[in-house]
């Protein structure tokens, strides 16, 4: 009999909105995280097939001395060019996918956080069970992201630009994690939310195949 999938909630928010917070939190109440900035790290790593097709499609501009993706070169090269995005997007997402599905048939807690940024730009809604958008101001967004990236404020506000609009990620939300107060705030959120996902998990795995 094949294993079943775990319940899955899926964390999604605009850049700067503060996803490893949550993730991080949920973490530490023993939940596993499949997080897809780490896989997609992990697909473009030295070596792989993932960084040797973007090397030979951008180049050597792209790659640091040591062999790694150079990912400041990388976003102003696709950022500023929609069908170098659409390249890369096209690289990328199959193997992110099928990296993530693997990882997720590993969860062994009772329910699992995906944490994807483009959840719904990319229509991945129906991978996960229940969709929480971690929220703030724009303002905010654009803030946090400035002193985390040390990319320019022209490439964050166009990250900003290229990803859905707050009112419609908030409309696809299931759950709303309101980050845009202190770190206490947030974490109380996802405290209670946990024990809404354990007792959600609990039903979905009582249901039979």
């Amino acid at each position: 009999m094949t294993a079943r999938r775990p319940f899955l909630i899926g964390v999604t928010g605009g850049i700067g909105s503060g996803k490893t917070l949550v993730t991080d939190t949920f973490a530490e109440l023993g939940i596993e995280i499949v997080d897809a900035d780490i896989v997609a790290r992990d697909v473009v790593a030295p070596g792989s097939p993932g960084l040797e097709a973007i090397k030979a499609h951008f180049g050597d501009s792209v790659i640091t001395e040591s062999g790694e993706l150079n990912r400041a070169a990388l976003r102003e090269c696709v950022f500023t060019n929609e069908e170098q995005k659409q390249w890369l997007n096209a690289c990328l997402h199959p193997l992110i996918r099928k990296a993530m599905a693997a990882a997720i048939e590993q969860i062994r807690s009772p329910y699992g956080v995906l944490a994807v940024p483009l959840l719904i730009e990319n229509g991945m809604q129906k991978m996960v069970d229940r969709i929480a958008v971690v929220d703030c101001p724009e303002s905010q967004q654009l803030a946090r992201a400035l002193r985390r990236d040390g990319s320019s404020e022209t490439v964050i506000k166009g990250i900003m630009a290229a990803q859905v609009s707050r009112e419609k990620r908030l409309a696809e939300a299931d759950d709303i994690i309101d980050n845009s107060h202190d770190i206490e705030t947030t974490k109380a959120q996802i405290v209670q939310l946990h024990q809404t996902y354990l007792k959600l998990a609990k039903t979905h795995n009582a249901d039979p195949l």
